[in-house]
């Protein structure tokens, strides 16, 4: 179920990334896609906006379904440089998104197959399609360079 253009969006979401690291946030970034057009691009918030559900995947669905006038986000892809959490996992099954591509896995609350999975519950209303690892040694790198980098007190 590739697209063809995987690596072609996810490099626009590393670049999101990358704008959260120099911000002084997690490096995590998120584009929306529909087609072979980009609804929405965002990255990690919660810092600046002191809110815990400012993640990079829900600023991005916010966004398109504003620009689509329509909370239902169907035949779109979320490519994120990290899995997405179980809110963010939620988040995407509520939209209806068609697919979700992400770069690293989080081991520790990775929610598309790594500490859970919610794109593929039978139990639920709505199961999405998953392709890991896209980009994942350039989304890994970032997160472990900005958490080094604050571990020596330089952010």
């Amino acid at each position: 179920m590739d697209s063809g253009n995987d690596s072609e969006f996810m490099e626009v979401a590393l670049g999101m990334a990358h704008l959260a690291a120099v911000q002084g946030e997690v490096p995590v970034g998120a584009v929306i896609v529909r087609g072979t057009r980009i609804l929405s691009r965002a990255h990690n918030l919660r810092e600046r906006l002191q809110d815990p559900t400012a993640h990079a995947e829900l600023l991005a669905i916010r966004e398109a379904a504003a620009l689509l006038g329509s909370w239902r986000l169907d035949g779109c892809t979320i490519y994120a440089t990290l899995e997405p959490c179980a809110m963010c996992a939620g988040a995407i099954l509520l939209s209806r998104m068609e697919r979700c591509v992400f770069g690293a896995a989080d081991p520790k609350g990775g929610f598309l197959g790594t500490a859970g999975d919610l794109s593929s519950n039978p139990a639920l209303n709505h199961q999405f399609a998953v392709t890991g690892g896209i980009g994942a040694k350039r989304s890994a790198g970032l997160l472990t360079e900005f958490f080094a980098s604050l571990r020596a007190g330089n952010r």
